[in-house]
């Protein structure tokens, strides 16, 4: 759609008409605003934020639109926005989604051979999955090639319980990186701040860049990992600004 504002803001939530409040009515969090009107959630949610630092850098997403209001290219106004837009029992499914990456987490899943990529994997992914281990005691099964394994039930809900103890913006972002990178080891020890976007990224394509490195990369290879390493960046940042 065209862009049909002049400028946006971030602004105290209190300081703002929301919906379906008694006039006066104070909210926690910040709003962002449009002209002095509240943005809208797709789904019609008031978008109230947490920090002002993330509204803040929402209403720089919407400043930043020329001509045309592009989504694609306001990922933390899409992140914000799936937050707020999902009830308990999406919370829920969502939950269980990311938990279950753990069953057939990639970092699990060795190469045979060459002898150069399964060095280059256990240099990289072990460390991730002892990580993993110690932070929530749960151990997994690490086996060679990609027949499914059986994972320890217990170390199963240990990966659950950790994913359902945080706060909606964070899951949205746990979801996003575990989504991008096949991996919820990846997503927690992001979100936990052990690792940052780049090593992500690094990590969760591995394997591509070792293929890369010996036969090259096409366009729309290369297209699709700037989108990857975009969406876990955003990520991050969302993360970032939550805790600012």
């Amino acid at each position: 759609m065209k862009r049909f504002y002049r400028q946006a803001a971030a602004v105290p939530a209190a300081g703002v008409p929301l919906s379906g409040s008694p006039p006066g009515a104070a909210a926690p969090g910040w709003a962002v605003t449009l002209d002095g009107r509240l943005v809208k959630t797709p789904g019609k949610r008031d978008l109230i934020l947490p920090t002002a630092a993330l509204a803040a850098a929402v209403a720089a997403e919407w400043n930043a639109q020329e001509g045309e209001v592009r989504p694609a290219e306001m990922p933390l106004m899409r992140l914000a926005a799936r937050t707020l837009d999902r009830d308990a029992r999406g919370r829920e499914a969502v939950v269980r989604q990311i938990a279950g990456y753990a069953g057939t987490d990639l970092l699990c899943y060795r190469a045979v051979r060459p002898p150069e990529l399964v060095q280059r994997q256990n240099a990289v992914w072990q460390p991730l999955v002892d990580w993993a281990t110690l932070r929530y005691d749960a151990p997994l099964v690490i086996t060679a090639g990609v027949i499914p394994k059986d994972q320890p039930p217990a170390s199963l809900r240990a990966f659950a319980a950790a994913v359902a103890g945080y706060d909606d913006f964070t899951l949205t972002a746990l979801q996003a990186v575990t989504g991008a990178c096949g991996s919820v080891i990846i997503g927690l020890a992001l979100i936990d701040g052990h690792i940052d976007a780049d090593a992500a990224f690094a990590a969760a394509q591995l394997e591509e860049s070792f293929q890369i490195e010996a036969w090259g990369e096409d366009a729309d290879a290369a297209a699709r990992r700037r989108a990857l390493a975009a969406e876990i960046a955003a990520a991050a940042r969302f993360i970032a600004l939550l805790r600012a």
